[in-house]
């Protein structure tokens, strides 16, 4: 193999670790203040070394963005959440996306939309969210939406489909 290809290998197995190291620290009950920073600090990893992946795809960018939103929204940071789910719609509309990734599209810019105080907007982008779970083809998948649509925070926005 040559160390072009090495490099790029090293990219993507860091990539996934970066992701699995993001959700490891979003699922722990007793984060502080380091694990947060941390968190902040894996997701954007996870992006960069997807960006350098022999296997990217323009769908790990919108992946990789909603993750980012995803983080910043559950830590409250919500000018950051907001711009982060903007970007994963915009890369969802452009590529055309289906199924779980246009569903967690609509999630993040709910979420970042409660943390930031949007009530209407929020609401209508977990209406679109789950108006969109049915087109999710893998029972696994919608399952794991609904539980990450039903975790918290959501900053006092109730919806009750």
């Amino acid at each position: 193999m040559s160390k072009v290809i090495d490099k790029q290998k090293m990219h993507h197995d860091m990539g996934i670790e970066m992701n699995i190291q993001t959700w490891t620290l979003l699922e722990k009950e007793d984060r502080n203040e380091k694990d947060d920073a941390r968190m902040i600090n894996f997701a954007h990893a996870s992006l960069y070394h997807w960006r350098k992946s022999h296997k990217y795809k323009p769908i790990n960018e919108q992946r990789g963005q909603w993750l980012l939103s995803h983080v910043y929204a559950v830590l409250g940071k919500s000018k950051e959440a907001l711009s982060y789910a903007k970007k994963t719609q915009r890369l969802t509309i452009e590529q055309n996306l289906k199924d779980f990734d246009r569903a967690y599209a609509y999630e993040a810019l709910a979420r970042a939309n409660a943390a930031i105080g949007s009530k209407y907007e929020s609401l209508k982008n977990l209406w679109n969210a789950h108006m969109v779970v049915s087109d999710i083809s893998n029972e696994e998948e919608k399952k794991y939406f609904i539980s990450v649509l039903e975790s918290s925070p959501w900053f006092g926005v109730k919806y009750n489909p």
